[in-house]
């Protein structure tokens, strides 16, 4: 009998700053996230429901970057977007430029279920939402007022905003020195946007499924669109592994890390935790990011680049970790 497993995230790249008040936060949100999971597993409930259970709770919750809490466009409004898969028959679904929809990933499992597509955007997505009947909001549900502080700021200094959370700038708070400035798709930028959210799990009957939620860059451009929904890049379930990636979305999509996660399971014969570690180390280039994965036999692994990553993982054997730093 397999084992079932479980592995949730907050985000990669993290403030080496961060208030300890900010980080207990952080660790008692994926406690309460990785304690429902396990929950519902033992109860035999599928992974596909337990991810999209799990990012249901970190979209409602403010302290990360996805639903109420979402990061802010350079118009002061929010552009959600989810993904789901499951590995029974490979089936997904994806949403971007949501507006409204309360829980994104769930939208994204009706795209999966109730639909004949994959991938729904923008005015189609919400057009979806409203004939699923789905909980909805007005925008200003998802704007926090630390949102709306560091959208201005970001736009006072030109830039993303590296952790939106901590109101400062400069390339110190990356802890990399001005002299070193991050890239993104080539083009230098002073910071990058981390607490896009995820969870993988596999059920004792070794289904493996992924989720992944965010509202993307503070200050990003209407109508950008990340790694998160893209089936391949930001998420990616089959019948060897879930994977949910976090970080520098323009460099996850390039390397197309969660589907390389499994890929090098397939054709190169690697463990999990080898296969995490080898697509960090050789698909992202010089981008930031980071990932959860689970494998079909109950195992978890994760792997970053960048400093920090908010991250928590319990297995049927009795493992449990809640962590932000290496």
């Amino acid at each position: 009998m397999v084992g079932w497993a479980i592995a949730v995230h907050g985000g990669a790249g993290v403030d080496p700053n961060l208030p300890t008040q900010r980080q207990e936060q952080a660790k008692q949100l994926l406690t309460r996230c990785l304690n429902l999971g396990i929950s519902a597993l033992r109860s035999n409930v599928s992974a596909i429901d337990v991810v999209e259970l799990i990012v249901r709770e970190l979209e409602t919750d403010p302290i990360f970057n996805s639903g109420r809490g979402s990061a802010l466009t350079e118009k002061g409004k929010v552009e959600m977007e989810a993904s789901i898969m499951d590995s029974l028959g490979r089936r997904c679904g994806a949403v971007s430029g949501l507006t409204t929809v309360k829980n994104p990933v769930s939208l994204a499992r009706l795209v999966m279920d109730k639909s004949p597509h994959s991938y729904l955007a923008f005015s189609g997505a919400e057009d979806f939402a409203k004939q699923m009947g789905v909980e909805r909001e007005e925008n200003e549900y998802f704007i926090t007022e630390d949102n709306l502080g560091m959208l201005k700021i970001a736009q006072e200094a030109n830039s993303i905003v590296f952790d939106y959370r901590i109101p400062t700038i400069g390339y110190e708070s990356c802890g990399l020195g001005a002299e070193s400035p991050l890239r993104m798709n080539g083009l230098p930028i002073n910071f990058y946007s981390p607490e896009t959210v995820g969870c993988v799990a596999v059920d004792s009957q070794g289904r493996c499924a992924a989720a992944t939620s965010t509202g993307g860059l503070m200050n990003k451009k209407t109508g950008r669109i990340g790694d998160s929904p893209l089936i391949g890049a930001g998420t990616y379930a089959c019948d060897v592994c879930g994977v949910s990636c976090t970080g520098e979305g323009e460099a996850i999509i390039r390397g197309t890390l969660a589907r390389e996660v499994a890929a090098v399971m397939e054709y190169k014969g690697l463990g999990l935790q080898e296969a995490v570690d080898f697509v960090i180390k050789e698909r992202l280039d010089d981008g930031k990011a980071g990932l959860i994965a689970v494998s079909k036999t109950g195992e978890v692994a994760c792997g970053f680049n960048c400093v920090g990553m908010f991250r928590g993982f319990a297995s049927e054997d009795g493992f449990m970790e809640v962590a932000i730093w290496e």
